[in-house]
């Protein structure tokens, strides 16, 4: 009897990685997914926070697809091994802090060392040659495979007919004639066969799923590292930077302020550890101080959160100073007009 082969397929919750696995589950190969866990994808967080996004939906995309497709899916947190990723990427960035070359590789080598922990015989992704300008080119594919040891287990259904044959073409556990010849940034085709297989639901084709491709965020997250001095990060880092509007009035400290109820909220569950303002004679939103502020500093940054609420157009506000020791401290503000808020600031 012929031996059933099984293969594992990297799910980002994307409209490429659910068609590619489909692809290949179409021939009869026994297919799992995988997903893995960095901290920075934007979903799952952005959403769940801000109470204005309530209408959306709250799904992980990854596992969406998994039940679209009927397949067990795998989720591997990978928080801490993808520092080294992030900070010291052999291939480099891309447009902002995102190492997509260097992150490819590795989540292709964590799926082949999952792979053959377990049995399986080759790796799939969603990959679309010229699709992404770092990663997905056609002269770094061939170095997605040969850097995470993946080598020619490594099959990319949509751009395969693009690419020389894999192992499981050769094999015959795979028909190559039944692989797609999709290539560059148009993804109508990519929507045209969603249909043709019976999706009717999909994530946004062109969405991207990582915090480190988006220039504000990037921006925060190398603010962050020259505040302090040293390249490093926390889960409560990465966090806090999706969170509110960042204003940094000086090296040493900077205000976060929720940009809304959700936001707020959120804020409130750091209490503990940051020093909290909110203005209690008008309503507005609630902010955090990350860094070590003056008395000065403190009252620099009470005028700019009642400039940020009802108390804007007041000749003065009272704002609540909360420390993470219990201890709370009321002063009385002029609110800071807006062209006193320097461009610069704003992160």
């Amino acid at each position: 009897m012929t031996q059933a082969r099984k293969a594992v397929a990297l799910i980002s919750g994307g409209l490429d990685s659910m068609l590619a696995a489909k692809v290949i589950l179409e021939q009869g190969i026994h297919v799992e997914g995988i997903n893995f866990y960095t901290g920075f994808c934007v979903e799952g967080h952005t959403h769940a926070i801000r109470k204005r996004s309530s209408g959306k939906s709250k799904r992980n995309s990854a596992l969406w697809s998994a039940e679209q497709l009927g397949i067990k899916l795998h989720i591997i947190d990978i928080v801490e091994e993808y520092k080294d990723v992030l900070l010291n990427p052999k291939h480099g960035y891309g447009a902002n802090m995102n190492p997509c070359l260097d992150c490819k590789i590795f989540m292709v080598h964590k799926a082949l060392e999952w792979a053959e922990k377990n049995g399986f015989d080759f790796i799939i992704t969603g990959e679309v040659v010229g699709q992404r300008p770092m990663s997905q080119r056609k002269e770094t594919m061939p170095i997605v495979a040969r850097e995470s040891g993946a080598e020619d287990r490594l099959l990319r259904p949509l751009s395969g007919k693009n690419l020389p044959p894999t192992l499981p073409e050769r094999e015959g556990w795979v028909d190559r004639e039944k692989l797609y010849g999709f290539s560059g940034r148009n993804r109508k085709p990519q929507m045209a066969l969603a249909k043709a297989l019976g999706f009717d639901d999909w994530a946004t084709p062109a969405g991207g799923c990582c915090f480190l491709t988006d220039e504000a965020y990037s921006r925060k997250l190398v603010d962050l590292w020259q505040a302090r001095g040293k390249r490093e990060y926390e889960m409560d880092d990465i966090m806090l930077l999706k969170v509110g509007r960042h204003i940094r009035p000086a090296p040493h400290f900077k205000i976060i302020i929720g940009r809304e109820e959700g936001e707020n909220n959120f804020l409130s569950g750091y209490k503990k550890q940051y020093i909290h303002l909110h203005c209690s004679s008008h309503p507005g939103p609630l902010a955090m101080i990350d860094g070590e502020p003056t008395q000065q500093d403190l009252e620099l940054a009470a005028r700019i959160v009642a400039r940020y609420g009802k108390a804007r157009m007041a000749s003065e506000a009272e704002v609540t100073i909360h420390f993470p020791n219990g201890d709370e401290r009321l002063v009385k503000v002029v609110p800071m007009p807006p062209d006193q808020i320097l461009p610069e600031w704003m992160l």
